[in-house]
């Protein structure tokens, strides 16, 4: 190589110091760590796009509030489990105006990110019923949602969408559920890291398959919002936020602070359990953790009990303050990141330009969407060997393979690449594209 920008001998001693030999077994963390050490060493900024950290500011309504709550002493007192009253009812309000579902505010539970949401709904949905203890990932998807399942000993089912877009969707759930153990069905919508949107067709076949076998859909709304081809962000009225809510009762959808309002280091998500659920009794579930046996109490009074005690109170008066100023129309809830839109617009426009393809292109006849997330790969290359690849031009992403992808590439994320770099990102793939003639 002429014209890499890092050291080739830094690059991989770094490697070899985290133990990292195939980068498809390295896990996101694992990336951050060998960029962090190489950044250290050889002084070069990296562009980096292995790990979905917010980088826009944070709501200053939320800061706000939370600055109010704890001046006024909520620090000491502990959060009820269930959440502050307001929370509940803007959150009630929030998914009404925005998806046009209606969750009672005793469904709306603030959870420490969605992260925790989705653990405790895996430990509870698949003790719900014997013999259905199986997560059915529509994949690609986020890795560490899997390693919750290896965490808590359950068995996973999983399969690569991108061939199974439209109508083919139905056979493919209908092979998986048939079966007789899948207790959940897990997705995120916009698609992390394919940045894919479901149809309101594709989640109606997922909303009746899921009542015609009695499986619970676990809808991760991450990204709530973000498709920005339409604008989703006026409350009350079309269009909303596209949702299996429409479709079926067996629901609990889960929103993310982290991103919609770049809250995330406060970790603050919001479980929105189904009115039909959340009262739901299951005799398996009294049997296993006691108490009352329905879904909302064992998650709430038997699992995020034992796992956090509650959600950190001052961010419970931040979030709250945040979507009643959403629903009342004070604030747009998009408008402090349709940014990412446009740093991904730039990013994918260099990427092509020097040779590299966008492996999940398009949702069904229409192009993806420019979010938060997408998906590229070079000519000649597997994942893996391009993830390690680009590190020696200052680039890092991370394999698709670890998202439970069958296609070769990498997922990038624009979060932590700004605008003022597009110059830079192109200097580095320019070089890189000089050394890696395409035949």
């Amino acid at each position: 190589m002429q014209n890499n920008l890092i050291d080739k001998k830094i690059v991989d001693q770094k490697l070899e110091a985290c133990g990292i030999r195939d980068m498809e077994d390295a896990t996101i963390r694992d990336i951050v760590k060998v960029v962090n050490l190489v950044e250290a060493e050889s002084g070069e900024k990296f562009i980096r796009m292995e790990m979905g950290v917010p980088g826009l500011a944070p709501s200053k309504v939320g800061i706000d509030a939370e600055i109010e709550a704890l001046r006024a002493g909520c620090a000491q007192f502990y959060p009820m489990l269930e959440g502050h009253k307001e929370f509940k009812e803007e959150g009630s309000k929030f998914v009404k105006n925005f998806m046009d579902i209606n969750v009672k505010p005793e469904g709306i539970i603030p959870t420490v990110g969605s992260m925790q949401a989705c653990y405790a709904a895996f430990m509870a949905t698949t003790e719900c019923k014997k013999g259905k203890d199986t997560v059915l990932f529509i994949d690609p998807g986020f890795p560490v949602q899997k390693t919750q399942m290896q965490v808590i000993g359950k068995p996973i089912e999983s399969f690569d969408v991108y061939n199974y877009r439209g109508e083919k969707l139905r056979e493919k759930l209908e092979e998986h559920l048939s079966k007789g153990n899948i207790a959940a069905i897990l997705y995120s919508n916009p698609n992390n890291p394919a940045w894919i949107c479901f149809t309101d067709e594709e989640l109606k076949i997922i909303g009746e398959l899921a009542t015609k076998y009695d499986v619970i859909v676990l809808e991760d709304l991450a990204y709530f919002a973000m498709d920005f081809r339409r604008d989703l962000s006026v409350p009350g009225k079309a269009p909303f936020q596209p949702t299996v809510g429409k479709y079926t009762d067996n629901y609990i959808v889960m929103i993310s602070g982290s991103k919609l309002f770049s809250y995330a280091g406060q970790r603050l998500g919001i479980m929105c359990i189904s009115d039909a659920l959340y009262n739901r009794k299951y005799d398996n579930l009294h049997d296993r953790f006691g108490g009352l046996g329905t879904l909302g109490y064992t998650i709430v009074n038997r699992i995020i009990y034992t796992l956090s005690s509650g959600t950190t109170h001052s961010c419970q008066y931040a979030m709250a303050a945040i979507l009643k100023a959403a629903n009342e129309g004070r604030i747009n809830i998009l408008d402090g990141v349709r940014e990412y839109a446009q740093r991904a617009n730039a990013m994918k426009t260099l990427f092509t330009k020097y040779g590299f393809e966008i492996v999940y292109d398009r949702d069904l006849a229409e192009p993806i969407a420019d979010g938060f997330y997408f998906t590229i790969i070079y000519p000649g290359f597997t994942g893996g060997d391009l993830t390690k690849e680009i590190l020696y031009y200052g680039i890092s992403a991370i394999p698709l393979r670890d998202t439970g992808s069958k296609k070769q590439g990498l997922r990038a994320c624009v979060s932590q690449t700004g605008l003022d770099r597009m110059p830079a990102l192109e200097e580095r793939l320019k070089r890189f594209a000089a050394d890696h003639k395409i035949n």
